[in-house]
């Protein structure tokens, strides 16, 4: 008889079969969709058919309801297969959880179950032009008129807006409040008139996916679409579905990280120098042992955030640490993956090269990494009071 409970069945059950899709429908197409910088579409309609997208959108409302210490999980295994397929449920997922945190009763029973199949998908509008870490400056603005919000701003290095269908879109409902949060309101933006995608945006990684500009002229949003349905309250809203942003990046660098420490081990087995595998060289297996340890405390640290999460704690330290340590892992491990395959490292013909793009982006997205360890810092000190 099993021992394990059903949750610990389902997850079981969710990533033998996302295993099985990863390396039967997936890994022959990436080379290729990443060097077209080709949105995966058909890859998108399996993911949808799986339950991706409703992984962790509560059962009554259509969804898997796994926990997040399963979803991150999820994103470590794809991230090791390929990182940018991580990022088309990502944004998608902090939206729905955003309305089935804070959103109204309706809001909820209209928008989880069609996220939760895939028939809408969403993103999350917070960074503008000239504002990145700095969120209360942004210049977005939804001005009340009647049963509609007029809103006038743009957006950019938005993931998800043009293959998507709606925006978690982060307005000034109060240009003039003091201080500025207060002015700070979260609409959900559906695709109409006035919503422009004005261009996609080319990277030096996370290709395949569309991370775009947006630009909003006199959009018409309705008023029952603003989440929780009270003004004032969208950068609370926002820095909490964060927290759950933060852990899936740093999922996703657990899953670079061990993909260039699958590459290297596998790489320095078959490559010879002085007679014999550079697996043997001490100098190797020197690097080796750290990538190896750098892997697994990431690992943990991802799952002491997502576990802190489904607690229902606050945990943006620990999301912060997780993320941190987790992307500049990656980022390390991936330049060592390289430096162990040598001039084939170089090569588009390996996989190496393409880790080594994608992974400065983790330390970038989701706040920066600079911002993470100032965080940590404030949380230490406000947790530990002399």
């Amino acid at each position: 008889m099993s021992n394990l409970t059903e949750q610990q069945e389902q997850e079981v059950m969710m990533l033998d079969a996302l295993d099985r899709f990863l390396e039967t429908q997936v890994k022959h197409q990436v080379r290729q969709l990443e060097h077209d910088d080709e949105y995966p579409h058909e890859i998108v309609e399996m993911m949808k058919e799986m339950g991706l997208f409703g992984c962790i959108i509560d059962q009554e409302y259509g969804g898997l309801g796994m926990s997040t210490s399963t979803y991150a999980k999820i994103v470590e295994r794809i991230s090791t297969t390929w990182m940018s397929l991580s990022g088309i449920i990502n944004s998608h997922l902090i939206m729905a959880s955003a309305i089935q945190r804070h959103g109204t009763p309706e809001q909820k029973n209209h928008y989880l179950p069609k996220f939760a199949t895939g028939e809408m998908r969403g993103a999350i509008g917070l960074t503008e032009p000239d504002t990145g870490t700095d969120l209360q400056a942004i210049r977005t603005v939804a001005k009340r008129e009647g049963d509609h919000y007029i809103v006038n701003g743009a957006k950019t290095w938005i993931t998800n807006s043009k293959e998507g269908t709606c925006v978690a879109l982060l307005v000034k409902t109060d240009p003039t409040a003091e201080p500025r949060h207060k002015g700070m309101s979260w609409l959900i933006a559906e695709k109409g008139p006035g919503f422009i995608v004005t261009r996609k945006l080319q990277k030096l990684g996370y290709r395949g996916i569309d991370t775009c500009e947006l630009s909003f002229e006199d959009y018409k949003v309705p008023v029952d679409r603003l989440i929780g349905g009270v003004e004032g309250v969208g950068l609370k809203q926002v820095l909490s579905g964060l927290e759950l942003g933060r852990i899936n990046v740093a999922a996703r660098g657990v899953g670079v990280a061990n993909a260039a420490l699958q590459e290297a081990t596998s790489y320095s087995q078959i490559r010879k120098t002085f007679g014999k595998p550079i697996c043997e060289h001490q100098a190797i297996q020197l690097m080796l042992g750290e990538m190896a340890t750098r892997v697994e405390a990431s690992r943990l640290l991802v799952e002491s955030a997502a576990k802190a999460y489904d607690r229902g704690e606050r945990c943006d330290m620990e999301a912060g640490m997780a993320k941190y340590f987790a992307t500049e892992s990656a980022v390390t491990n991936s330049m060592d993956a390289m430096r162990i395959h040598g001039g084939y490292g170089y090569s588009k013909e390996y996989n190496v090269e393409r880790l080594y793009r994608d992974s400065p982006l983790l330390t970038i997205g989701e706040g920066t990494n600079e911002m993470q360890r100032i965080i940590i810092a404030k949380q230490l000190i406000e947790r530990n009071p002399v």
